[in-house]
């Protein structure tokens, strides 16, 4: 871990619906600014420039009548069984990721400069994928059985047909455990879950927990 007077980075791990979102915002509430991969893609997704490529590739049917692109139609495109949904996702990758990555990098600086969180927790989906991992000083990843998280996806609406696909397009959640530094058992109890947290948070970061 870095020293107590350097904001601590922390990634967030885990498979599709393992609780990560979850774990995010206990740690939100402990004290740690959160930067989301997620809300830096809608910024992304609403950029001229992307726009326009994404048009050219996939026309109109992608768009909201307000001229927004519709994430849930993109998502059944670059998520659709091999070959065309690979294809796809790979290009939206290399039209997205870079000015993500960009933007990622602003906030997490900005943060660092500013010193007024007790951490910056990293919410990327793809944390290895990318390559975030790395200037993460530790990572958390966020623990769940394959059928506890199948069954989260279908609280969702999301069919165990699309679970599997968009599972299959991430690196596979047992080599993500591997690979991080603390797990998380999100598999029983909310509250068991926050009381790990509450640990990790003391225990390995020595920060104080709010009362």
């Amino acid at each position: 871990m870095p020293p107590q007077d350097k904001t601590p980075i922390i990634g967030i791990a885990g498979g599709i619906a393992s609780g990560k979102s979850f774990v995010t915002e206990q740690l939100r509430r402990l004290g740690a600014a959160v930067i989301s991969a997620d809300e830096a893609a809608h910024k992304v997704l609403e950029l001229e420039e992307v726009k326009q490529q994404a048009r050219t590739r996939w026309g109109d049917a992608i768009f909201t009548p307000a001229g927004t692109i519709d994430r849930t139609a993109l998502g059944q495109i670059v998520f659709a069984p091999p070959p065309d949904g690979p294809r796809e996702r790979q290009f939206l990758e290399q039209l997205t990721h870079p000015r993500i990555g960009e933007l990622l990098g602003r906030q997490v600086q900005e943060l660092v400069d500013a010193r007024s969180a007790a951490a910056i927790v990293l919410d990327v989906p793809l944390l290895f994928e990318s390559g975030w991992n790395e200037i993460c000083d530790v990572v958390l990843f966020v623990a769940a059985p394959a059928s506890v998280r199948a069954s989260r996806a279908a609280g969702r609406g999301w069919s165990a047909e699309e679970f599997a696909r968009r599972e299959s397009a991430q690196q596979p959640p047992e080599s993500k455990e591997k690979l991080a530094d603390v797990v998380i058992d999100n598999s029983t109890s909310p509250d068991a879950t926050e009381a790990q947290v509450k640990e990790f948070w003391q225990s390995r970061l020595g920060r104080s927990v709010p009362k």
